[in-house]
């Protein structure tokens, strides 16, 4: 049994605290990213600022690729699962920049958190994975929940929420997708292929939704943003490298946290009571679903050290 346990917490103390300090830090810069681009698009289409930024993020992950020697090559391209994952990926950043644009930042992080609970939907439909009947109820609470910050039919719905939740489906294919590519294939050649695709992508949507004036000011935030967005991606990687996935990936969460505060101080926003209900019931059920997972790999690892 305490073989077993190792296994699984092979990590140490301090590397966990360490590993969930940088998760903490990552979701930090992934929501000042957020709060900027939304700041932009007060004076931009979402299209125009994806392939603006889009640039800025490629220049930055092909510089790294090439130091790396890590470009991507033909082979990688034609990967089925990369193509997936890339296109899934795409549809992600523009669905949830468009209602980002048009509702209360805090509100589209908290129905973005139901992540989890669609891919273990997905692991199961798709992947055929086992869930119990414990993950099964914590992802139909967790549902609720969504459903309760959306209302659908209420004053507070709109077509935007509609948005962030196709946005959760297309992350939860994205990260089904990933589970298949070859291992082999480097992170930063799939984050730059990436990039590059959801940057001509925005140049290509940029004249039908207007072109805006771009001033210096716009240019220093979305070079901000770039910057912290490619942070984001390298410091959450180092957290879950170098900690307990199942102690680490919870903290994720705090990003509803810093959505909500910034939020408030930038944009004058703040949840209502009902959007606060959702949002508590969807990280629970999230949490939950992480701590039974959890649970599950350790059964796993116990029967096979023990046959």
């Amino acid at each position: 049994m305490s073989i077993a346990r190792q296994t699984v917490e092979s990590a140490s103390a301090a590397d966990n605290l360490r590993a969930s300090l940088m998760m903490i830090g990552s979701t930090a810069l992934f929501v000042v990213n957020d709060t900027l681009t939304k700041i932009i698009m007060q004076d931009m289409s979402a299209a125009q600022v994806i392939a603006i930024r889009g640039a800025m993020v490629c220049l930055l992950l092909f510089a790294i690729a090439w130091h790396r020697k890590a470009l991507p090559s033909l082979s990688a391209l034609t990967n089925p699962y990369l193509i997936v994952r890339t296109l899934a990926d795409a549809g992600t950043t523009f669905l949830f920049m468009l209602a980002l644009a048009n509702m209360p930042i805090a509100n589209a992080s908290a129905i973005y958190q139901a992540l989890p609970l669609v891919v273990t939907v997905g692991a199961a439909l798709f992947l055929g994975e086992s869930v119990g009947w414990r993950r099964w109820t914590a992802t139909f609470i967790g549902f609720i929940g969504v459903v309760i910050i959306v209302r659908p039919g209420m004053e507070g719905f709109s077509i935007y929420s509609i948005a962030v939740l196709l946005s959760v489906v297309t992350s939860a294919a994205r990260d089904l997708a990933t589970r298949r590519m070859p291992k082999g294939l480097s992170s930063i050649t799939v984050a730059a292929i990436t990039a590059a695709t959801i940057t001509v992508l925005g140049a290509v949507l940029t004249p039908f939704t207007g072109v805006a004036p771009v001033t210096a000011t716009h240019l220093a935030l979305m070079a901000a943003a770039a910057l912290l967005l490619s942070a984001g991606y390298v410091v959450i990687v180092a957290a879950l490298r170098g900690g307990d996935v199942g102690f680490v990936a919870p903290f994720r969460y705090t990003a509803l946290l810093f959505a909500i505060i910034l939020g408030f101080l930038v944009f004058g926003e703040l949840p209502d009571f009902w959007s606060s209900v959702g949002s508590i019931i969807v990280v629970l059920s999230g949490l939950y679903t992480i701590y039974r997972e959890r649970r599950r790999r350790m059964v796993k690892i116990i029967k096979a050290q023990v046959h």
